[in-house]
């Protein structure tokens, strides 16, 4: 394969490739992330009707963005931590915890930003 098939618009045509894999699979498979997305519209919706600074807005929709993003590496480290194996091991429940933890802030950092713009 030669090197110019690894870059530039087929690369970018492959990486899209990928990641809607990624979102479907994690649509089909993830309650929490298909509860988030659904939770997202209405929020959306709600972001572009308020009142708001720009960058509140902006804000706003970013942060939750970025709770959807978290949770897509939630299931990433999830996923991989399972394909290691189903024995319990400290290593393990640490990185399921963390990528938990993860969520959980960048949820509580969204709500924060609520607060902050309301």
């Amino acid at each position: 394969m030669s090197s110019a098939s690894s870059t530039g618009a087929l690369r970018l045509l492959r990486a899209t490739g990928h990641s809607w894999r990624g979102l479907v699979a994690t649509w089909r498979t993830e309650a929490a992330f298909r509860q988030e997305v659904v939770l997202a519209v209405p929020l959306l919706v709600l972001i572009a009707t308020l009142d708001l600074a720009p960058l509140g807005r902006a804000l706003l929709v970013a942060t939750l963005g970025l709770v959807l993003v978290v949770e897509l590496l939630n299931t990433a480290i999830e996923a991989v931590v399972d394909r290691i194996g189903s024995d319990w091991h400290a290593l393990s429940g640490k990185a399921k915890d963390a990528g938990s933890a993860a969520v959980t802030l960048s949820l509580l950092l969204h709500a924060a930003m609520w607060i902050c713009v309301l």
